[in-house]
C-alpha cells in the first residue's frame, strides 16, 4: 500500500471550515476531541457523537466558551446501536441541516491483544461492530446529506498495524484492514458520481488513552499529543484536499 503525506509546511486558513457541518465520531476524548475543537475553531459546526454524555458536554462547553458555532451533541454507543437508530438519526438530521460536509470516523475500540488462537469471540464481535460495521451504518445512511454538499470528505482513520499486519493485534488490526478496504471501495464507488473524497489516515503513536492501554510500559510523553497532529485532519476535511481520493495517508 503506497501511503501519502500531509504537506508538511500545511497551515489552514482561519475560515477553513466556514459554513460546514461535521460529524466526528469518538469526540468525546482524545484525536476525537481535538479534531471537534480544531474544527469549530476553523468555522464548522460539529456534531460530536460518542457514548459519554459526560464527555460530550465537555468538548460542547470548551466549543462555546472559544466563541464557535453551537455544537450538537449525539449520545449513541456504536457497540450496542441497532440499524434503526442510525436510520433515525439521518432523518433527524436530514429536517435539521440541508447538507452534511464531511464525517471523520474516530471511534474505535481496542479490543483484546492476545493470540488468534485464544481470542474470544465476543470481544472480536465487539471490535468490528464499532470499528467497521458502525462505520458502514453511519456512512451508508448519511451519503444522501453528503451527496447534498458542494464537496464533502469522508475521513477514516487507519492504524500502523491495519497496514501491515503485526502479532497479538488481533481483532483491532483486522478492523483497521477493512477499514482500508471500504476506504478503497467507497472512493472508487463515489470517485466519478459525486464530489465526495474518501481518504484514510493513521494518526501513528499518539499520547491517547488507546495508545497508553496498548502500550502500557511506554512513556507516553515520548509522543505527540492529539492537538498537534491536527494539521493532517484539517487538511483532509477542507476543501485544500479537493480532488483528493482514495489515498492512505500518515499524520506526520
Amino acid at each position: 500500500m503506497q501511503v501519502s503525506n500531509i504537506p508538511i509546511d500545511y497551515r489552514p486558513r482561519t475560515n477553513l471550515l466556514s459554513g460546514k457541518t461535521i460529524l466526528v465520531t469518538g469526540a468525546g476524548d482524545g484525536i476525537g476531541r481535538s479534531a471537534a475543537l480544531n474544527y469549530a475553531k476553523y468555522g464548522a459546526s460539529v456534531l460530536l457523537l460518542g457514548r459519554t454524555g459526560s464527555k460530550l458536554e465537555a468538548v460542547y462547553d470548551e466549543i462555546e466558551n472559544a466563541g464557535g458555532s453551537k455544537p450538537g451533541i449525539i449520545e449513541m454507543d456504536l457497540a450496542t446501536a441497532p440499524e434503526d437508530m442510525y436510520t433515525s438519526l439521518a432523518a433527524s438530521l436530514g429536517e435539521e441541516f440541508s447538507c452534511l460536509d464531511g464525517i471523520l470516523h474516530n471511534a474505535a475500540l481496542l479490543g483484546d491483544r492476545r493470540p488468534i488462537e485464544s481470542a474470544g469471540y465476543a470481544n472480536w464481535q465487539d471490535v468490528m461492530q464499532v470499528n467497521v460495521n458502525a462505520q458502514f451504518l453511519l456512512t451508508q445512511h448519511f451519503l444522501p446529506l453528503l451527496q447534498q454538499a458542494p464537496t464533502a470528505s469522508i475521513i477514516f482513520t487507519s492504524s500502523t498495524v491495519g497496514r501491515v499486519g503485526k502479532a497479538y493485534w488481533g481483532a483491532y488490526a483486522v478492523s483497521k484492514f477493512a477499514t482500508e478496504g471500504f476506504m478503497q471501495v467507497l472512493a472508487s464507488e463515489l470517485e466519478n458520481t459525486s464530489k465526495i473524497r474518501v481518504n484514510s489516515l493513521n494518526p501513528r503513536a499518539t499520547n491517547t488513552a488507546m495508545r497508553r492501554a496498548a502500550y502500557p510500559g511506554e512513556n507516553p510523553a515520548t509522543n505527540p499529543a492529539p492537538q498537534n497532529i491536527m494539521p493532517a485532519y484539517l487538511f483532509l476535511m477542507g476543501d485544500d484536499s479537493a480532488g483528493i481520493t482514495g489515498k492512505a495517508f500518515d499524520a506526520r
